[in-house]
C-alpha cells in the first residue's frame, strides 16, 4: 500500500504539479496535504517504510523521529513526533526546527522563506536548507522560526529518523502528524503566536 507521501504526490504528477518548483505547486500540495485527516497518516506505518530511515541525520534535511523528553514532567507540552529540519548539533543532541509548533498558515509562511536558503533548484536528494541559527536569528524574515528552534537530546530519541524527501516538504509540512502531549495543539499555537 503507498504512503500518504506517495498517493498525495501521485495526485500531483496527475495534475500536472510538480513538487517544490513554484509557489503555486507548492501551495497545491500543501493544499491537498492540509485536507488528510489524521487517521489516514500512521506514526507507526511511516516508521516501517525502512527505506526512509537513518541513524545519521543530516543539517539542512527534513526528518521525523519519536521522542520522549528528559523533563517532560515540567514542560507546559511537548511534541511526542517532531517534524524538524536538523539544524545542527548541540550539547548531548542536536537543533532542530520543529514545524509542528506553528500553525499551517505561519509554517507555510517560515517555509516559503526557508526555500530560499535552499542549496540547489533541483529538489532532489541534493537539495536541503542551509540553516544556522546565527544566520535565522540576524534576519527579521525568519521571525517564524523562534518557537520552532529546539534542543533535542539524542538519548530520548526513540526511533530511527524518517527522512522527508525535498520533493515531499511541502506534503510533510501540512499533514496532521504532530503529537502533542499536556495541551492540544490550539494552545500550543496560541503561545508560539505570542513569541512571534
Amino acid at each position: 500500500m503507498a504512503s500518504v507521501f506517495d498517493q498525495i504526490l501521485l495526485k500531483g504528477v496527475r495534475s500536472g504539479q510538480m513538487p517544490a518548483r513554484t509557489r503555486e505547486a507548492r501551495n497545491w500540495f500543501r493544499g491537498v496535504a492540509a485536507d488528510v485527516s489524521s487517521g489516514r497518516v500512521n506514526s507507526k506505518r511511516m516508521l516501517g517504510e525502512t527505506t526512509r530511515l537513518t541513524d545519521a541525520p543530516s543539517i539542512g534535511h527534513m526528518y521525523h523521529f519519536q521522542y520522549d523528553p528528559k523533563h517532560k514532567q515540567t514542560l507546559p507540552y511537548y511534541d511526542r513526533f517532531p517534524l524538524i529540519f536538523m539544524v545542527g548539533p548541540a550539547a548531548n543532541g542536536f537543533y532542530g526546527l520543529n514545524l509542528h509548533y506553528l500553525p499551517p498558515v505561519l509554517r507555510a509562511k517560515l517555509m516559503d522563506q526557508l526555500y530560499t536558503l535552499s542549496t540547489n533548484r533541483k529538489y532532489d536528494e541534493s537539495t536541503r536548507i542551509a540553516l544556522s541559527y546565527s544566520l535565522l536569528s540576524k534576519a527579521g524574515r525568519f521571525k517564524y522560526f523562534k518557537p520552532t528552534f529546539k534542543h533535542y537530546l539524542s538519548i530520548h530519541v526513540q526511533s530511527r529518523f524518517i527522512h522527508i524527501a525535498p520533493t515531499e516538504w511541502d506534503i510533510a509540512l501540512m499533514l496532521p502528524t504532530q503529537r502533542f502531549a499536556k495541551a492540544n495543539k490550539g494552545r500550543v499555537w496560541a503561545d508560539s503566536e505570542a513569541r512571534i
